[in-house]
């Protein structure tokens, strides 16, 4: 017995290349690749941009305003070691931004807020009223691209339930998506009161252009070959006496990152323990099968070599025979347990000659970095110091001590090289985030923000969804 632990492993910052074709185009920092080379969908996707609007009564010009603010160049004051200046939608994107034809732009009668400023329940009266105000824009849906909803501070006793589960932005997300209508909540405390004007102008700006229908970026030096895919599940309940079911959620990636689209439905054939749900074979030979039917419908019929799972809780031994069962062909199958919440946390430390017995850094566990476990299970830190990105050691968020995720392979076999690129390279992949990466692979990130939303729609289509009206 032994209280040693394995060497550490480094993998570099995953690049992104910005074109189709010239994949000289690269860089590892996604804001300054876009700002450089521009979209890896330029020229793809309709110019203007038209926006359909969302306001209070007499306050549609803010947006407007917003709207203008967008085309104009602001250099960044927070974050300056990671934001460049913004220089304008039109430079970033090569495309502009207009307002949508004016039936297309919608004002609430104000003559609510009183009643919602003495009512129990602010939020029901909000999002009534919200719902309301949109449903006459689905008759005009041809003619904008994206909704902007503007929602004051003054509203915010309206934004989330007291004592429920209730979240505004997810309950309109959850009525837009189903029409597919792709929405942009601009708040006026983030976003039109927020004082760095490029932060907001980053964030909202790819944003706008993802759900517009953009590729922003896509990963560079990839197999081709192989398929991501999350599974999620959101638990819900028919009834205070009745059983609860599960929606059942997969988001299907090409080996590039891109998202393709997702599937969703609604199962009763799954065992919930601890409030975590497990499918039965029959039910995840389901899943994986129409996942890969989205993947070969997007790629002429293909099916990928290599295909690798991400879930947040432990593959049961009926999931696992259920994966197997619906990838006969697929040479390599990887099923991996993305564990978030880990005990486990790390220090740096440096020594030299001068120094033989080292000291703490100056700098955190260098993002990349992966600790062996044994043979199924690893430590890799997602969030750390990154020494690649410029001049100085870059820390995201610049506080706190990262942790690490712990993977653990129910299936696979190998080094923990694939696994650990992938799940590095995937992290870069939100592109309703303007940071350099996110704490977890987009497989389970995105699975995050699907079961709050897809928990709250009344009716799941039998259709895949696409994500950009989910973002």
């Amino acid at each position: 017995m032994t209280s040693e632990i394995a060497p550490t492993i480094w993998y570099p910052e995953p690049e992104l290349v910005f074109h189709p074709e010239r994949t000289s185009e690269r860089d590892i920092h996604p804001l300054r690749g876009l700002k450089r080379f521009g979209p890896h969908s330029r020229g793809l996707v309709q110019s203007p941009i038209r926006v359909a609007t969302l306001a209070p009564a007499g306050e549609s010009e803010r947006l407007f305003a917003f709207m203008r603010e967008l085309s104009q160049s602001v250099r960044p004051v927070e974050r300056t070691d990671y934001l460049p200046d913004w220089p304008g939608f039109n430079t970033v994107f090569d495309m502009r931004v207009t307002a949508a034809a004016k039936k297309c732009r919608v004002e609430l009668d104000g003559s609510f807020e009183s009643e919602m400023a003495q009512s129990a329940m602010p939020h029901v009266l909000l999002a009534e009223q919200l719902v309301r105000a949109i449903q006459p824009l689905e008759a005009f849906r041809s003619e904008f691209d994206v909704l902007f909803i503007y929602l004051p501070q003054r509203w915010e006793r309206g934004f989330y339930g007291v004592g429920d589960d209730f979240d505004l932005h997810d309950h309109l997300k959850a009525y837009t998506a189903a029409r597919g209508m792709p929405i942009q909540i601009v708040r006026e405390d983030k976003a039109l009161a927020y004082r760095c004007r490029a932060s907001v102008m980053w964030r909202v700006g790819l944003a706008l252009y993802a759900k517009a229908g953009g590729v922003p970026w896509k990963l560079a030096d990839v197999d081709p070959e192989t398929a991501y895919i999350g599974i999620s599940y959101a638990v819900r309940s028919n009834g205070a006496d009745k059983p609860r079911f599960v929606t059942c959620c997969s988001q299907v990636f090409d080996a590039e990152g891109a998202g393709l689209e997702f599937i969703a439905y609604d199962t009763a054939d799954v065992q919930v323990q601890r409030d975590n749900p497990f499918l039965s074979q029959a039910e995840m030979f389901r899943v994986i099968t129409r996942s890969m039917t989205l993947y070969r419908h997007r790629h002429g019929g293909r099916s990928p070599r290599r295909v690798m799972v991400h879930k947040s809780t432990e593959f049961k031994d009926a999931e696992v025979l259920g994966c197997f069962e619906a990838l006969p062909l697929c040479e390599a199958v990887d099923l991996i347990q993305v564990v978030e919440d880990v005990g486990w946390r790390g220090a740096r430390w440096e020594r030299d000659q001068a120094n033989p017995g080292g000291q703490a850094a100056a700098f955190p566990v260098k993002r990349g970095s992966l600790i062996g476990l044994g043979e199924r299970e690893a430590l890799l830190w997602m969030h750390g110091a990154v020494e690649t990105l410029g001049p100085k050691t870059y820390f995201q968020g610049q506080r706190g001590t990262p942790r690490p995720i712990r993977l653990v392979r129910h299936a696979g076999h190998g080094t923990w090289d694939d696994s650990a690129r992938a799940a590095l390279a995937l992290s870069k992949m939100n592109w309703n985030n303007d940071g350099l990466y996110d704490p977890l692979p987009v497989t389970m990130s995105y699975a995050k923000v699907l079961a709050r939303v897809l928990k709250r729609m009344t009716n799941l289509g039998s259709t895949p969804y696409q994500f950009r009206f989910f973002m």
